[in-house]
């Protein structure tokens, strides 16, 4: 086994080398003047069982093509089989058409990731079972679910907490979450988002809130979601409110609309590297390499 990282989250690859023991593999990285990237393959990998490490977060047009030419290469060096493992699958959310005209883009990038080689993709928490489905190759969809659940029950559990879906699409999430915990109540968010502006409007809440409300998500993006989902929960009682989600895709105002919003706490994973420009103190990190690692130690 033979782990190569790209350069969108290092960090992670990093201590899931560590976790499984070995050192990750050198690659050349070579940018041209116009913005062109080289990649070289620094290690042997003929007949070797080879994994990618590449979030696929902003920029991900870029992010895309330098996985595309580190597969491509390690298939060329004669790589016995290539999983890509990217933890934040950028397009997930064009999963299908919205409106006449528009393009399926996740379907776009999975039909290039099994022409230019993988044999198998690991991802984390993705947005639609339809992501899944575009793959005619093996998917392994892991979430983070379970290192919620753990943490919420060694730090913030009580009595009168309550899980909280911010929008009507994250249902199915917070029923699993909800069994994770011994079946813990919950509500659900009823949301509507502008598509032509992206405007964000909570209406309504189903369903009983207690003192502590904990959101979960897939991913928070801009942060209005949690910002108007915490009002929403504010005016419904609920005194302290902490949020869960997978990925911090963290838009440049992300941070400071989510530092000045009503929750006590942000809890995000580690699938998209945080830089320290868009780091806050409301935030904490959790990470997800033992998540993949024991995915991985199973199948070596």
């Amino acid at each position: 086994m033979k782990i190569f990282s790209g350069t969108s989250n290092k960090p992670l690859a990093e201590n899931l080398a560590k976790d499984l023991g070995i050192e990750l593999s050198p690659l050349e990285v070579f940018i041209f003047p116009d913005g062109e990237k080289r990649i070289r393959i620094l290690d042997k990998v003929l007949d070797e069982d080879v994994f990618v490490v590449q979030s696929t977060s902003k920029p991900a047009d870029e992010n895309y093509m330098e996985l595309f030419f580190i597969i491509d290469a390690l298939k060329r060096s004669g790589a016995k089989s290539i999983t890509a493992i990217v933890p934040y699958f950028g397009y997930q959310r064009q999963d299908h058409q919205f409106r006449d005209g528009e393009a399926v883009s996740v379907k776009v990038v999975a039909e290039i990731l099994e022409k230019v080689g993988i044999n198998k993709l690991i991802a984390l928490d993705l947005h639609s079972i339809k992501i899944e489905q575009a793959f005619d190759i093996s998917v392994i969809h892991l979430s983070a679910l379970s290192i919620f659940a753990k943490f919420i029950k060694e730090k913030v559990w009580d009595k009168n907490s309550t899980l909280v879906s911010p929008d009507m699409g994250g249902i199915r999430r917070i029923k699993i979450l909800s069994k994770m915990l011994g079946d813990m109540p919950y509500s659900i968010i009823e949301k509507n988002r502008d598509l032509a502006t992206g405007f964000v409007f909570a209406n309504k809440i189903e369903g009983k809130i207690g003192k502590r409300a904990i959101i979960v998500d897939d991913m928070i993006s801009t942060g209005e979601t949690i910002d108007k989902a915490a009002s929403l929960l504010k005016k419904n009682e609920a005194e302290d409110i902490v949020v869960f989600a997978t990925h911090p895709v963290f838009s440049e105002i992300a941070p400071k609309i989510l530092q000045e919003s009503g929750v006590s706490s942000v809890y995000v994973t580690d699938t998209i590297f945080v830089p320290k420009e868009k780091r806050f103190p409301k935030l904490k990190i959790l990470s997800v390499s033992e998540l993949i690692s024991t995915e991985l130690k199973k199948n070596s």
